[in-house]
């Protein structure tokens, strides 16, 4: 289960930032980011699902839109071949066209940036609904936004919360965020407070494999990934 760290800022003139760390099957082949859909989106960037073909995130610099996708629970009594794969979910995000209202995936919460503003729209198999995140900090996982429920977002929303008000306005403003994160990763990666993480769901691996950072504003997009050298361990290589 994937994590988003998100601040939307009170003032215009000010980019939104983003740090997301993805957490999948060790197994499961992927590409860092990339421009792997030349054809069908182009100029879209993203972390690339090698085995179906879709992204976990997506971005269109030119467009100044970015999509982060995070599984969440599906209540729906739904076949597996009733259902579609959710990997064009933030590349049509990009590309302009958000989810229906009746998605024909299992459960999401797609994470939906522009210049300034940011949205989660949530999708449990049932019913779909979207929140629009107010100007703050916020976290963002398997469950609602900023989830009371969630360990790892009580134990550590508050603390990113307060480094949030020190982020810095040169191009490496994630630091502030990575000691946060380097103090979660002492916590085993089983734990439910942990957001690097390193155990199974339903019998499949399910660890932490990359960090990616975007900031989104008037000036335009940034995003850059840092694949963890040991999966499920902080390891960051350099971001770039």
């Amino acid at each position: 289960m994937c994590t988003v760290i998100i601040t939307v800022p009170s003032d215009g003139s000010q980019p939104v930032r983003l740090l997301a760390v993805r957490d999948e099957d060790p197994g499961r082949a992927w590409n860092r980011l990339g421009a792997w859909w030349p054809d069908e989106y182009p100029g879209v960037v993203g972390i690339r699902d090698a085995r179906a073909g879709g992204a976990w995130l997506a971005a269109a610099p030119g467009e100044r839109r970015l999509a982060v996708l995070l599984n969440r629970h599906d209540l729906s009594d739904r076949p597996d071949h009733a259902v579609q794969t959710r990997g064009s979910v933030a590349l049509e995000s990009v590309a302009g066209r958000s989810p229906g209202a009746q998605p024909p995936t299992r459960g999401f919460n797609l994470v939906e940036v522009t210049a300034h503003t940011a949205r989660v729209v949530s999708w449990n198999g049932v019913e779909s609904w979207t929140v629009e995140l107010s100007p703050g900090t916020h976290m963002i996982a398997h469950d609602d936004v900023d989830d009371p429920a969630t360990a790892r977002i009580t134990t550590w929303l508050p603390e990113f919360r307060a480094a949030a008000s020190r982020l810095p306005d040169d191009a490496a403003w994630w630091n502030a965020w990575l000691p946060v994160i380097e103090r979660s990763a002492d916590l085993p990666g089983d734990d439910p407070a942990a957001i690097i993480r390193r155990q199974s769901f339903e019998g499949i691996p399910s660890y932490s494999l990359l960090m990616c950072v975007a900031t989104v504003g008037e000036d335009g997009l940034e995003v850059l990934d840092a694949p963890f050298t040991t999966p499920g361990e902080w390891t960051p290589e350099p971001l770039g």
